[in-house]
Order: structure tokens, then sequence, then C-alpha cells
């Protein structure tokens, strides 16, 4: 396999040199990163009961306080 070098990017490998994890800069990559993170959180999160729209919002709305001192 070829290998091309990335700045911001380094490979951790096990003993026999396959490659196991990588760390990226997030100086470099950090945009993308957070975009790879959020899909991650997504898919760990695609099992989980869904709220509808309106519930949710009457349940924040519930939550704001009524006077108008913030």
């Amino acid at each position: 396999m070829e290998s091309v070098q990335l700045k911001g990017v380094q490979y951790v490998t096990d003993g026999t040199g396959k490659r196991m994890a990588v760390l990226i800069s997030l100086d470099e990559w950090g945009e993308l990163w957070e975009d790879i993170y959020d899909v991650l959180v997504s898919q760990a999160r695609k099992d989980e009961p869904s709220v509808p729209w309106e519930t949710l919002k009457a349940e924040m709305m519930s939550e704001v306080p009524i006077s108008g001192n913030v």
C-alpha cells in the first residue's frame, strides 16, 4: 500500500508496522474533525427514541423564565 504523508497527520502502528490509529492536528484539521465527530455522535444515537418537535418546543417553552429580567 502506498503511503501518503499529510501535514498534521500521524499514524500509530503496532510492532509489525500495521496502522492501528491516527493522530490529527486540530490546528490543521479541526474543522474536519468537528464534522467527523458530529457523524460519529449521530451514528451512536441513531437508535435512541426521537421526540416530536412540537413536544420538545413545548417543553423548552415551559422552562423559559416568565419575568423580563434575564
